[in-house]
């Protein structure tokens, strides 16, 4: 089983669409590590060598912000944002979408479900 930078591939994938498994490795950089190390695109998880598994991580852990550092980056980015006061960085405080998108009827997926008003009852009208 092939494990780079903490993450497990699947076995019977191909080594291109493997590699996408790791956060920060989208289809264009997958092809470019392959063509750096030499590694047939085609070759499945489970039938790469243990010459060819060393190669891949030193390639990524050399060359590219992977897992954790890109993930400690991007939160790094956001708090800058947050502690200049910037438009985005309340955005990012208040839970909102931060790119401009409408809120008054989308967005639950930034806000969370929907609080529903509970206890509240309409006064029965007066009668005449």
């Amino acid at each position: 089983m092939a494990r780079i930078s903490g993450v497990d591939l699947p076995k019977d994938k191909r080594i291109q669409i493997g590699l996408r498994y790791i956060f920060g490795i989208g289809p264009f950089i997958a092809d470019e590590i392959l063509s750096k190390t030499g590694v047939n695109p085609d070759t499945r998880v489970n039938k790469l060598t243990d010459e060819d598994i060393t190669k891949l991580r030193k390639v990524i852990e050399n060359d590219y912000n992977v897992e954790g550092t890109l993930r400690g980056e991007i939160q790094m980015n956001i708090k800058r944002l947050v502690d200049i006061g910037s438009y985005r960085g309340l955005r990012h405080r208040r839970g909102l979408p931060v790119r401009g998108q409408n809120t008054k009827n989308n967005s639950r997926t930034r806000k969370g479900p929907k609080r529903s008003i509970g206890g509240l009852k309409r006064k029965p009208m007066a009668k005449k």
